[in-house]
């Protein structure tokens, strides 16, 4: 952790932090008076901050921090097969016993091969212990339910909806009408929205306007970033650090943003949203008005129903609709800072209403064209 520290982002940290905690629980030995595997985890995670390494733990942590001390296997016992297999074991399931999600067992995995590496280099082991291990294949995910997707009428409804949230208490809603229309429109993940300036939107009376994206302001955690803040900064996912991605945007959102600028301005630094006190947006504010939003724009078995559970949801809503409208996977990747694989992967079985035009076209096409088919 302290070699990674220094170039890896704060989401990176924490993710090496979880990944060597979680297969900390398959090390534990045994005793007794064994402290929860929960509270475990929170030790471990406590206790790899390069910063933590001269501090005493905090009270809630010391028994177990002491316990772990005491009682945790050597880096050697992973040369043990059964040890080797636990550890796989927890990095592949949730404490609950459930299967990990396919993405969280590949970033586990993926830092804990990077320890091992790093032990092997150093001469404590020779070679990595789980190799040959694969994850149980009944843990694979599929693509995006179309089931959280909400049509243009539920769209429309559900940004009206956030403008009512919290409407006699700071305008909590309506900060984030058009927050929520960039992740709706422009396929914006929240952390991008969140980082987003003026200076990088044409935004024109008329017509299609453009979001130059630079910066990204993911949550982290303070223990995290080099800032000693909640928000780190960073450039955007999966692009060069000075990259950018113009990204263009519909008439109704350009609207939106304006409307938004001359209700609310900007923040001191040109950012395009801020919370009551020009701070940044944090997760647990825009995700209250999205859950309450929810239940103005929806009716009971709907708001019951995974329809719109996220404002991830929004962005594969956008995504799909981009695919729907006929454009290509490349641009549509590019537009939402992906790959094609990525889209390919998970949106593929939610384009499934176009297979009869998507028949026609291919008869035109081969000359097959009968009776039966429209325009024949």
């Amino acid at each position: 952790m302290k070699r990674r520290w220094r170039t890896a982002a704060a989401k990176t940290r924490e993710g090496f932090a979880d990944s060597l905690a979680t297969a900390a629980l398959g090390m534990m030995g045994e005793g007794a008076d064994a402290p929860e595997l929960r509270v475990v985890r929170r030790a471990v995670r406590w206790a790899i901050v390069p910063a933590h390494a001269s501090e005493e733990p905090p009270p809630d942590l010391e028994k177990a921090t002491a316990w772990l001390r005491e009682h945790s296997l050597p880096l050697s016992a992973l040369g043990n097969r059964s040890v080797a297999e636990d550890v796989h074991y927890r990095l592949a399931y949730k404490l609950d016993g459930k299967l990990a999600a396919k993405d969280t067992y590949k970033r586990r995995r993926r830092c804990f091969n990077a320890a091992m590496t790093y032990a092997i280099q150093r001469g404590y082991l020779d070679e990595n212990p789980l190799a040959g291990l694969e994850r149980p294949s009944t843990a694979a995910s599929g693509p995006i339910d179309p089931r959280v997707l909400m049509n243009q009428a539920q769209g429309r409804e559900f940004l009206t909806a956030v403008s009512y949230v919290g409407s006699v208490h700071r305008n909590r809603g309506r900060r984030l009408v058009a927050f929520f229309g960039c992740i709706l429109y422009a396929a914006m993940r929240p952390a991008e929205v969140v980082g987003l300036k003026l200076e990088n939107c044409h935004l024109p009376d008329q017509g299609w306007g453009v979001l130059t994206l630079r910066e990204t302001r993911p949550v982290s955690g303070k223990k995290w970033t080099d800032s000693g803040e909640r928000h780190d900064k960073r450039g955007l996912k999966m692009r060069d650090p000075a990259a950018d991605r113009p990204v263009p945007i519909p008439p109704v959102l350009v609207a939106m943003l304006r409307a938004h600028v001359k209700e609310f301005g900007t923040a001191a630094d040109g950012r395009l949203f801020q919370n009551e006190r020009g701070g940044l947006v944090g997760t647990s504010s825009y995700w209250r008005v999205w859950q309450e939003a929810r239940q103005y724009a929806f009716p009971p078995y709907k708001y019951a129903s995974p329809l719109a559970r996220r404002p991830y949801d929004g962005r594969a809503t956008c995504i799909t609709d981009w695919l729907r409208s006929g454009l290509p996977v490349a641009e549509v990747a590019r537009r939402a800072g992906t790959s094609p694989e990525v889209i390919d992967r998970h949106y593929a079985g939610c384009v499934d209403n176009s297979e009869e035009e998507n028949n026609r076209k291919i008869e035109k096409t081969m000359g097959w064209a009968s009776a039966d088919t429209p325009g024949a």
